[in-house]
């Protein structure tokens, strides 16, 4: 069986005008949604080539490694995506059971409930414990 290089897969991929796709990472044991980010090419081969999950930042305009600062690694068991080419999902291990910068297990802690955004569920440590800041 023949094997594609990572280039010429990211190649399938359908970025947008800014080079970049939205990558759903998800719990690969309980296919609990953590959190949305982007990716550009170098995120996307540097993932695949280290089987740990890499976004870009649109505000900081550079790459990073999830968990870098804090900790918490997403270590990628599956990469998918879907029809169109133009989103990836990342089925991960979260090291540290927080996804969240927040100090959350994933980004999705606020929910609609009679007409305002209401806290499903506390940080489970401050950024402060975090980050150090």
């Amino acid at each position: 069986m023949q094997i594609n290089s990572p280039a010429a897969l990211i190649g399938e991929l359908k970025f947008d005008r800014d080079g970049l796709v939205p990558a759903i990472a998800q719990d690969a044991q309980t296919n609990e949604i953590l959190m949305v980010a982007w990716m550009d090419r170098a995120a996307v081969e540097r993932t695949i080539e280290t089987g740990k999950a890499c976004y870009y930042s649109r505000s900081r305009k550079s790459a990073w490694m999830k968990g870098e600062s804090s900790g918490h690694l997403q270590i990628v068991r599956e990469i998918r995506i879907d029809c169109d080419a133009d989103v990836v999902l990342l089925k991960v291990d979260q090291i540290g059971g927080i996804a969240c910068h927040t100090g959350r297990r994933n980004c999705f802690f606020r929910k609609l409930e009679s007409g305002a955004w209401v806290t499903e569920f506390e940080p489970i440590k401050s950024e402060k414990e975090i980050y150090g800041e």
